[in-house]
Order: C-alpha cells, then structure tokens, then sequence
C-alpha cells in the first residue's frame, strides 16, 4: 500500500481537519529559484515558507518555519528554546522524524506532532498569506499566516536574519 504522505495526501486530510480555508497547488513545477516557486504560487517571496526539521536532542525534535528571503539565526533560536545545542538531522532521520522528504515536509499529516515554532516575521504584516510545503514534491498550501500558527499551535519567535 502507497504511504499516503508519499503524495501530500496525509498533510491535505490534516489541514482539512483544521476548518481553515486554504488553496492546494499541485503538480507545480519544479523552481530554479525562490522568486520563480513563489510566481508559481502567486505570493511573493517573503511569504514563501520553507518548515525545518531540527534535533534538540535523542528522539526530540521540532518544526522550524522560515519565511522566504530569511536565514536561521541559530544563536537566536538557541536562545529562545533555552538550549546550547541543536543539530539538522540527515535526509533519512529528518524523514523517519517527519514522515516527509526534504523539499516537502509539513507539520500537517505528520508522522509525529511535534512543536512548531514559527519565525516572527511570518505573521508580520498582520493578514499576509503564505504558502507551507503540502507533503509531497510539487504541492503546496496557502493559507493565512495568523491561521497556520493557530492550526499548529506555533509558538512564534525570533529566531531568523535577513538573507
């Protein structure tokens, strides 16, 4: 039998579950750059997120959203979790963590649900819509930023630079 994640299916079932009104874009094509991936969605670049596998420790992880044209401060998100070190799993820890490949991972429909911390620049401007990987390659959902934290409880910190 087909993993249903293996076609975005778990992550749509889930994010359906929630009530919140989305779009699901399928079959996209595959992008040569940020500005490219978000003309394909129709949102601008900022609002592109890109959803982080990250290790605090042994079988303890969490869900990092990075809003496009952003890089990880990872002095800042140390700071915010109240720890000294954090790793970046593997492509297969990251997906035996998820559920998900690289390039596709969400929190929605994942195999584990665990904590979502979400940069704060995702939710500023107030009513921005942004896009979040749909489980599988050339899927995505997009839906707004005050919504997708309060789906997943996220707990919205600063934790990014500009590129």
């Amino acid at each position: 039998m087909t993993d249903p994640r293996a076609a975005g299916e778990g992550a749509l079932a889930a994010i359906e579950r929630t009530g919140v009104p989305f779009t699901r874009h399928a079959d996209l094509p595959r992008a040569r750059s940020l500005e490219e991936h978000a003309a394909h969605l129709g949102v601008a670049p900022a609002d592109v997120t890109k959803t982080l596998v990250v290790r605090r420790s042994e079988d303890d992880y969490f869900f990092l959203l990075v809003p496009g044209g952003r890089k990880v401060s990872w002095k800042k998100v140390r700071a915010a979790l109240g720890v000294n070190r954090l790793t970046m799993p593997g492509p297969d820890e990251a997906k035996e963590a998820s559920g998900y490949e690289r390039g596709t991972i969400t929190p929605f429909g994942a195999t584990h649900a665990w904590p979502v911390y979400a940069d704060r620049t995702l939710v500023d401007p107030p009513g921005r819509r942004v896009s979040i990987g749909g489980g599988a390659h050339g899927v995505a959902l997009v839906l707004a930023a005050s919504d997708l934290v309060r789906v997943l409880d996220a707990t919205v910190v600063d934790v990014t630079d500009p590129e």
